[in-house]
Order: C-alpha cells, then structure tokens, then sequence
C-alpha cells in the first residue's frame, strides 16, 4: 500500500524562472553566433559602399567585375563602370557586393 501512496506523490515543479532559463540561454547563444555577426557584416558593407570612388575595382551582385568610372545620380547612387573592352554599364550603388581585390586582368590596361 505504500507503493501506491508514493506513486501519487508529484515531483516539485520547478519555479518559473527556472523553466525559462533554457529558453533564455537558447536565445542568447543565438544572438552572439547568428545575429550579432550578421549585424558586424552589414555594418562592413554599409561603410564600404558609402566610401566607394572612381577608380575602385568591384565586383556587383551579379557577378560582373569592373572598375568605376564615374559616380553619377542623385545622391552618388549610380556608379558607372568599365568591364572591358570599352563597355560601360550603369550599377546601382546598392547591387555592389564588395571591392575585388581579385579582379581579372583587363588586357587593355596593360
């Protein structure tokens, strides 16, 4: 007969804190390897993109590399650049993935 009285015993629950603390741990393991480095990355690509001037070899969102030409728009926010080969395209400042310091040689530089 005991077996049953102590069957029907609950363990303590434990308090609200303590229940929490998992989930507040899982967020901040979170923060510090996810989101904390992804906001690092923005800001790098951020102030890149402001100090962008002629001159500067990049490489845009859709893979083309080239060299900027001219800053032109309302608000610097159109970078004219040569690929090559005397072609130039129109980019906006914003589809720019980053500098190339990798850059493929353009013959004609030579």
């Amino acid at each position: 007969m005991d077996i049953l009285f102590a069957a029907d015993q609950a363990a303590p629950v434990g308090s609200g804190i303590g229940a929490f603390l998992p989930i507040v741990l899982m967020f901040g393991i979170l923060y510090f390897l996810i989101f904390r480095p992804q906001m690092k990355q923005k800001k790098v690509h951020a102030k890149t993109l402001v100090e962008l001037k002629k001159g500067d070899k990049i490489l845009t969102r859709g893979g083309v590399y080239g060299k900027i030409v001219e800053v032109t728009g309302k608000g610097d926010s159109r970078l004219i650049i040569d690929v090559g080969g005397n072609v130039k395209i129109v980019v906006a400042r914003a589809y720019v993935a980053g500098l190339a310091e990798t850059a493929p040689e353009n013959p004609e530089d030579k």
